[in-house]
This record gives structure tokens, sequence and C-alpha cells, in this order.
């Protein structure tokens, strides 16, 4: 892997952590080793007298790090060599950095280069727990990515399991999120906190987001908090329930996780009965979930699942609900019309609005799509086939691949926006599944499903402000 190829990072609006970048791309704001960038230059300045000697400099510090990235160790030390010119090798190499503060500690541990990571702690005594320009730390990294023995190996070299980022986002979050156990126990062994908290919650929110069964067992067995808020108000209950894992919520509720939790005004049984998962809905009524809350919106959950065409959900839901007198036929078709209506009427009216404000001689340009070929959509349309069998199979990731290649191909298709869309709801992601849900109405405007779509996500970003899972 080169220089050019490099994309990690952590998703800052996601209560999942981030997973390795070839999965989940999206989710993270991707940095690179840059090539022409100021850092870089400036370094290279220092250590040459003229301005050609100077670039001669910047390219082999490029070098030097892709080295780090590659684990070419060889070509690493020879490099350190030339740059350093005889003066003080370990503060040559500390000081090589790029526009981000990461140097070649932080690339070698997220792509796993252990020996690397040895010469430059062990021969050259780096600061083991050196910081980014985003506090991360290479133990951090090295997590992220999951690459366990790198990270037991910085452990072992003394790096501080307790170091958060600037989001708060410790090694142990992103192991958990991963559901890499043998780093999480290792982590824990060496004395990391089970509750720490991050902008998106405790190891246990991010561990339940992900749907990692096994790491939430592991968090719970170390005493990890099921009630655990984040400034938000997310717990790790309503966490597996965006992210439609009943392991993880089974889980959480026989470690004592209250039901009827709200953040945004809206409680685990709304989010279960939008997402339409009747295992999930049965579950938390016989752990008490209250079937009469309303959300910020007056809306029992029956009502968000009949908004959404959720049959099954209404039906559970029906026996147990108190009848609300505004709607006319209290029986499962009459609130599924009743709802259904309701929402196209809210849409007319919108739509009613949004021409009233506009003035009569303005003509706002339609968006210019671009002509897809025959092949194209051929090969789109197979792509869209493997998303649709890996969404039956809950393979959320691999459909959300599939999709994303579909719309690659062609950007046209709002029902590929709208398929993917759900695959982001079902991962706890509001605001990709909000991002897919606006492109598929801007292309499909008068399409019901996308109007649903677009409603469903709004209401699970507002019940999970850092629920992402981009």
């Amino acid at each position: 892997m080169g220089i050019g190829d490099l994309g990690f990072g952590i998703g800052r609006n996601s209560i999942r952590g981030q997973p390795p970048t070839n999965k989940l791309g999206p989710f993270c704001q991707s940095f690179r080793i840059p090539t022409n960038k100021l850092l870089l230059l400036g370094f290279a300045l220092l250590m040459a007298p003229d301005a050609s000697a100077a670039l001669a400099v910047r390219d082999k510090v490029q070098q030097f790090l892709n080295a780090a990235v590659t684990g070419n160790l060889d070509l690493l030390k020879n490099l350190a060599g030339q740059l350093d010119e005889g003066k003080d090798l370990a503060k040559t190499v500390a000081d090589i950095k790029d526009a981000n503060k990461r140097g070649a500690l932080h690339f070698a541990a997220r792509e796993g280069k252990t020996e690397v990571c040895k010469y430059l702690l062990e021969e050259l005594k780096l600061d083991v727990d050196t910081k980014d320009e985003d506090g991360e730390t290479a133990l951090i990294h090295a997590a992220r990515q999951g690459h366990t023995d790198t990270a037991k190996y910085l452990l072992d070299s003394g790096a501080n399991p307790a170091i958060a980022s600037d989001l708060g986002a410790t090694a142990l979050h992103h192991s958990a999120g991963l559901g890499d156990i043998e780093l999480l126990r290792y982590l824990i062994s060496k004395g990391a906190d089970v509750n720490s908290q991050s902008e998106a919650g405790t190891p246990l929110i991010w561990a339940a987001g992900h749907g990692q069964q096994d790491a939430v067992k592991v968090l719970l067995e170390h005493h990890a908090n099921p009630n655990s808020e984040n400034d938000d108000s997310i717990t790790p209950l309503l966490s597996s329930v965006a992210a439609g894992s009943l392991p993880c919520l089974e889980l959480l509720i026989q470690a004592g996780a209250k039901v009827n939790i709200s953040a945004g005004g809206a409680t685990p049984l709304h989010i279960a009965a939008d997402i339409g998962s009747p295992e999930i809905l049965h579950l938390l009524l016989k752990a008490g979930a209250d079937p009469n809350i309303t959300d910020e919106d007056g809306l029992k959950p029956i009502q968000v699942a009949a908004a959404r065409g959720n049959r099954s959900a209404v039906e559970i839901l029906f026996p147990l609900t108190s009848k609300l007198e505004t709607i006319p036929k209290w029986t499962v078709d009459g609130i599924l019309e009743y709802m259904q209506s309701e929402t196209s009427r809210q849409q007319e009216q919108a739509r009613n609005l949004k021409e009233l404000n506009v003035p009569k001689d303005s003509t706002s340009p339609k968006q210019e799509l671009p002509e897809v070929t025959p092949e194209a959509k051929k090969k789109a349309a197979e792509a869209k086939s493997r998303g649709d069998d890996a969404f039956k199979t809950k393979d959320y990731n691999m459909a959300i691949d599939a999709y994303t290649q579909a719309i690659d191909m062609d950007p046209t298709d709002g029902t590929l926006f709208s398929n993917r869309s759900l695959c982001w709801m079902r991962l706890g992601q509001p605001e990709y599944a909000l991002a897919d849900a606006k492109a598929c109405r801007a292309l499909k405007p008068d399409w019901a499903k996308a109007c649903y779509r677009e409603g469903a996500a709004l209401r699970l970003l507002q019940a999970c402000a850092h629920l992402t899972i981009s």
C-alpha cells in the first residue's frame, strides 16, 4: 500500500467507534500522508540550505513515512540516517510528522507493523504515548484497525490504555466496537476503565451499537454500567435496539438495563416500532416497555410503526396500546390507514408550502443527472441483487458495499439510496441514513417510501444524536 492509498480516522459522529475502513469507509474522516503539506516542507527547509535541496528532503520524508506504513524496516532505517546526517537520530525521527502531527509510530501502528514499532521504541526510545493532532496515540490507531498483536506489544512497552483522543475515545472503545475480545480482555487486564466516557458514550455503548454480543458480555462481566448514558442520553440498550441486535439486547436486559429510557423524546420501543423488528418488540414488551409513552411529536410507538407501514409491529402493539380518540377506526387496518394518510397529508402540506414560498418567476435549476448506459444499469442491477441478498441475511455491511457499488454505476436510481438508507438505519447510523433518504427524495420526490425513509432517519437522528451506524 502506498502513501496515496492511505485513509483512516475516527467517525466523529458515530457512537459505534470506527471499524476498519475497508468495511465502513464512509463513517470515517480519512487522512493521508500529505504530498504537498507545509509541515513536511517546513521540516525539509530546516534540514536543507536551499529550495531545491528542501524538495529533495521532502521527498525523503515522504518515503520515510511510507516505509513505516509498508513495514519496510531496512528502507526506514536507511532514510532515517540520510535525514539525520549524524546529528541526533532519535530526535530527527521523532520530529518527522505529517500535517496532522502523525509520525512513523502512528503509521506503523495503524498498519500493524510491529517490527517497525519495536525499532522506534526499543532502539530509538521514542515516546510510546506521543499524540497526533486529534489526541490519538499509536495504541489507539492499532486498536481501531484491529491489530491485536501490535496493540498488545505497545501495551507491554508502556502504552497507557487510559489515554483518550480529543473525542474521549480510548483503545478500549475501539476494541469494543470491533468485537476484538482478545485485545478487550488485555486492555482491561492493563487497567482500562470499562466505564470511560467518550463523546459517543462508553465502550459498552460502542459494543452494543455494533451488535458485538461477546464484547457486551465481557464488559458486563467486568461490571460495565448497563445504564450508562452519553451527553445525549443514549444508553447501551438504545444502541442495541437501533442496531437491531437481539442478542445484545437480551444481555443488557438481563444485566438490568432500563427499557423505558428516553433520548430525544423517543424510547427504545419507538425505535423498535420504527425499525419493525417483531423479536425486539416482543423482548422489550416482556421486559416492561410501556407502549403508551409518547415521543416529542406526541406519537405512541404504534403510531410510529403505522406511519412506517410496519404492519407486524402494529399488530403486536395493538392489544397493549390505549385507544386514541384522534384515530376514528381503532383497528389494525384503521390505524395503518389513518397514519399513512396523515403522513401523506403532511407531505402534501409541505409541498404546497414550498410552492407558496417560491416566487412565480423563479426558475430553480433542475439537478442534472448523468446518462447511464444499459451496461452500467445491468451491472447496477446485479450489485443491487447482491445487496438484497445480503440484507435478507442481515449482513448490512455487505449490503451497504453492494448498494454503494450499484450507486456508483447508476446514481439515478432512487431505490438504491432508499435501500442503503435502511441499512444505515439497521446499523444505527441515522446521519448517513438521512443523507441517503434525502438523495432518494431528490430523485423521487413523490415516492411515499422515500418520505418514510426520511422521516424514520430524522426520528432516529433526533433520538440518537451520535448514532450514525456512517
